[in-house]
């Protein structure tokens, strides 16, 4: 056993820290005399309907599993620490900030996000990064991705976007013809596709990546004075990758193994970290820049806006039970605390909904009361009540309404959200003919090597080359749009498939 790693010795060493056995019960409690057979009128007669240790055992097993995440099924979390070490109190005066040393208990979830629960830890996929700071103003979800950008920038894409990351409505197949032609009918896609099939759409595991905000969000200092930002997670370990071969290897021999990397890494003491910075735009330069600042399918340049470091995070503990910590934890943009609100960005703004609506249907209306979605560090006084599964004290003989005479919770002015201008013609506003081009070609001449290059060719001419031909000249035509050398690679590289294809069935 003591060859074996900490994530397979899990229940050897569970069963090492038990000094005596606990006694076996029913879900009320109630001791269970034979746990090893139902009870029956006589020997071969039927089961009786009085048999509760049997019923209580068949009714909680037929229930226990909860609807699973419709994005992001597959994942692992950890819990830690975030520690400030640099002051940025001129632009933010939110509660994990606010001095330097100061620590904040955190949680991570990282996770796929188009396959189901049960999916390979290694697929090309983007990776889920999102963080709960524990504050006591409240709890606070920067609930981003392992990449600066997303496919889409208005949110009414969203169902079909994953619609075509998920399976052929007829077949139950992952089917190309799905998603390249959603691809290639939206251009605003080619950014972030090009990250997915770089190398970087295969990271090595979750120790091995950054994360991203992603979003533009808005910062607040104490004097009301705001800045617009972007959130970003260095990797401490290093940033590795996967090709797609060797992630291949590992989805059949070990579909798990970004999970298990996390644990063991975590449980043998090498905890791994990463370092916050921050991008910062004022509203001025917002209003002069010459793309949009709020357009999640765009970074904004490190040249122009330098990343400025910020603190720490660790992580330092994993679940103590996965289901209770990791399948019930619950992200939401929307969760947000005093000195971070909300910018234009239209994605954030769609999600600022979806995600808590979501939650309420999976978890149920009081899952903010699961122990590791409650926020903890501060006290929820609030004029909700009742609902499925309340498990507080409801908040006990407190008014359920507002305003009233019987000292009830108050609001006050001190945590006013920055006021800001709104104008304009309301109106549905199609972005798809946007700038979509100049980004995933500065990615491919300056970001990505000569190697990184080749690769990504390989690994878009492998996964297109079973999409019907019309989707791969629309594929060559739009990345030919960013460089007309990427362009051209690529139809190379799909003819060269046909070619080995073609050989093949003449054998």
């Amino acid at each position: 056993m003591a060859s074996r790693d900490k994530a397979s010795n899990q229940l050897e060493d569970f069963k090492a820290q038990v000094k005596e056995k606990n006694r076996l019960t029913t879900s009320t409690g109630c001791p269970i005399d034979n746990k090893l057979a139902t009870m029956t009128a006589g020997a071969r007669g039927p089961v009786l309907l009085q048999d509760f240790v049997f019923t209580d055992e068949m009714a909680h097993f037929g229930r226990e599993r909860i609807p699973e995440r419709v994005v992001h099924a597959k994942g692992a979390g950890a819990f830690g620490y975030f520690e400030t070490t640099n002051d940025i109190s001129k632009y933010c005066k939110a509660a994990p900030f606010e001095s330097i040393g100061k620590k904040t208990p955190v949680a991570v979830r990282f996770s796929t996000v188009g396959g189901e629960s049960g999916s390979a830890d290694t697929a090309r996929d983007p990776r889920g990064f999102a963080v709960k700071f524990y504050s006591e103003d409240g709890n606070w979800d920067l609930v981003g991705n392992n990449t600066p950008i997303f496919f889409i920038r208005d949110p009414i894409f969203f169902p079909s976007f994953i619609h075509t990351q998920k399976r052929n409505p007829v077949t139950h197949l992952k089917d190309p013809d799905m998603f390249w032609d959603f691809i290639t009918l939206r251009p605003e896609s080619t950014h972030q596709v090009s990250f997915l099939f770089s190398d970087r759409g295969t990271p090595d595991g979750y120790r091995h990546m950054n994360g991203y905000g992603s979003h533009t969000f808005k910062l607040r200092n104490k004097e009301g004075e705001y800045v617009f930002c972007k959130f970003h997670f260095k990797c401490d370990q290093g940033i590795k990758n996967l090709n797609r071969h060797r992630a291949g290897e590992l989805s059949a021999g070990d579909p798990d193994y970004a999970i298990r990397d996390l644990y063991n890494a975590i449980a043998t003491n090498n905890f791994p970290s990463w370092s916050l910075h921050i991008q910062v735009m004022t509203q001025e330069q917002a209003d002069k820049h010459r793309d949009n600042p709020f357009d999640l399918t765009k970074v904004w340049s490190q040249k122009e806006y330098p990343l400025i470091p910020v603190g720490k995070m660790v992580l330092n503990l994993n679940p103590k039970n996965y289901f209770a910590e990791v399948e019930q934890i619950a992200f939401s943009p929307a969760h947000m605390i005093p000195g971070v609100e909300p910018s234009p960005d239209k994605m954030l703004q769609g999600r600022l909904f979806s995600y808590s609506d979501t939650h309420r249907h999976r978890l149920g209306t009081n899952y903010l009361q699961i122990p590791v979605n409650c926020p903890f560090a501060a006290r929820t006084r609030s004029y909700q009540r009742d609902g499925p599964q309340c498990v507080t004290d409801n908040q006990g003989g407190a008014p359920n309404y507002f305003p009233n005479s019987f000292s009830g919770p108050v609001d006050s002015k001190d945590y006013q959200q920055c006021p800001f201008e709104v104008s304009g013609v309301a109106q549905r506003y199609e972005t798809g003919d946007d700038d979509n081009y100049s980004q995933p070609g500065i990615f491919w001449r300056d970001v990505l090597s000569e190697a990184d290059r080749e690769a990504t060719v390989d690994n878009m001419a492998s996964h297109i080359k079973d999409a019907a031909d019309y989707l791969q000249k629309r594929a060559i035509d739009q990345w030919g749009k960013c460089d007309p050398e990427w362009g051209r690679r690529l139809e190379a590289k799909i003819a060269e498939y046909k070619t080995q294809a073609t050989a093949q069935a003449n054998l």
